[in-house]
C-alpha cells in the first residue's frame, strides 16, 4: 500500500539553471541530476521537488507516491475500482504505474528506495 509521497513535479524551463537557483536561494540539496531527473529538497528531505523540463501535461500532476511493490499496490488499487491509465511498466529507470482520481487527476505509483 502507499507508503508516502516521494516526489513532486515543478515544471521549469531549465532544469540545471533551477537546480542552481534552488541551491543558492533556498539552501537546497540535489538529490539527482540524470537527464530530465532532477530533483532538489532540503538536506534531510523525504519529499524531493522533481524539476520537471516543458509542459505539464493534462491530468498529470506530477505527484509520486511511495509503494513497496507497484505490481501489488496496482492489483490491490485495481480490484477496488481504481481506474489506471498506464499499468506497471519499466521505462529502464525503474517501474511505474498511474492512476486517476474521479477528477482525472493523475498520480504516479513508484517504488519506495
Amino acid at each position: 500500500m502507499i507508503k508516502g509521497i516521494g516526489d513532486a513535479a515543478v515544471m521549469v524551463t531549465d532544469g540545471k539553471k533551477s537546480a542552481e537557483w534552488y541551491g543558492e536561494k533556498l539552501g537546497f540539496k540535489v538529490f539527482s541530476s540524470e537527464g530530465h531527473w532532477i530533483t532538489v529538497g532540503p538536506e534531510n528531505a523525504t519529499t524531493v521537488l522533481h524539476l520537471c523540463e516543458g509542459k505539464l501535461e493534462p491530468g498529470n500532476t506530477g505527484i509520486g507516491l511511495l509503494v513497496d511493490d507497484v505490481q501489488k499496490t496496482f492489483d490491490e488499487l485495481s480490484a477496488k475500482g481504481v481506474e489506471f491509465t498506464k499499468k506497471p511498466a519499466d521505462e529502464g529507470w525503474g517501474i511505474y504505474a498511474m492512476f486517476k482520481d474521479p477528477d482525472g487527476n493523475e498520480f504516479w505509483l513508484t517504488p519506495q528506495a
